[in-house]
């Protein structure tokens, strides 16, 4: 399934012609050039007095006028009502103009939804395992102000420091999300050390980020993971604050022996994601 091409409404109310909504592909410190990697993806359409933002990971193959994108999982939306026609324009206009100065280049094509073929033969497997999300907080301020350049070297030893991590307390890397990225661990414990370490870590590039860790079940299907699990974990570290780590009531269930103290944060109703949860913030 792909995006389709809809048509503008003017303030009349009648269809102003159907229009390809402008997207935007986050080059980052990947190679546009490149096939197979993972990067992130933004697209904005202005109806009337409203805007709508779409975005997420996805995933690139092959390259010139053969290369096709993926979202790697569902994309995030957002509708902004900006009360008058001039409003919304305004808006739009300043979020395209970010995406244009921020290392993303303009997609002329669809970004498709993959369909994979049922493979009868194969069977998904159950995991269970601790769930990390890393964000950089307020990145396309210090995008703006550091320039292309220096950004892309800040982020490259950025990643450079969360793979380091990774590998010390054998986190495994699921995705990056642009300025984000997503990994798992066997055990909780190695999860929240692995967080407060990646904080401390990334300080020394004057970066601050927020991290969330949920543990849950997953489904595995070769290389593709799927799962209600994730999208918790990505919701628990939209609530987190600049250098917190929250986790779930579920890590928290898990480390009653660790050793590790925890703040109660409340409980929070997660966009999209069924009942309330109770999060907790580390305080090692």
């Amino acid at each position: 399934m792909c995006d389709h091409i809809l048509s503008l409404v003017s303030p009349s109310g009648l269809a102003s012609g159907p229009t390809h909504m402008p997207k935007f592909l986050r080059i980052g410190v990947h190679q546009s050039n490149v096939s197979g990697y993972t990067s992130k993806a933004w697209w904005v359409r202005r109806v009337g007095s409203t805007v709508f933002l779409k975005w997420g990971a996805v995933e690139v193959h092959g390259v010139g006028d053969g290369r096709k994108i993926y979202w790697t999982l569902p994309p995030r939306a957002k509708t902004i009502r900006c009360g008058t026609v001039q409003r919304a324009k305004d808006y739009a206009k300043t979020a395209i103009a970010r995406r244009r100065s921020h290392r993303y280049e303009p997609l002329a094509g669809n970004i498709a939804i993959r369909r994979r073929r049922a493979n009868r033969g194969a069977e998904l497997k159950q995991a269970l395992a601790t769930i990390l999300f890393v964000d950089i907080v307020r990145s396309t301020e210090k995008a703006a102000r550091l320039g292309d350049s220096r950004w892309t070297l800040v982020m490259n030893h950025y990643y450079a420091a969360v793979r380091r991590e990774l590998k010390s307390l054998r986190g495994k890397e699921v995705v990056t999300t642009g300025d984000g990225l997503l990994a798992t661990f066997d055990a909780p414990a190695s999860g929240i050390r692995c967080a407060t370490a990646i904080r401390e870590a990334v300080r020394t590039l004057g970066l601050e980020i927020r991290m969330g860790l949920h543990a849950g079940e997953y489904k595995v299907n070769g290389a593709d993971v799927v799962g209600l699990a994730f999208h918790v974990g990505a919701r628990v570290a939209a609530k987190a604050r600049a250098g917190e780590v929250l986790v779930s009531s579920a890590v928290k269930d898990l480390m009653s022996q660790s050793g590790i103290r925890f703040k109660d944060r409340g409980v929070h109703r997660l966009k999209g994601v069924p009942k309330r949860w109770h999060l907790y913030r580390v305080e090692q």
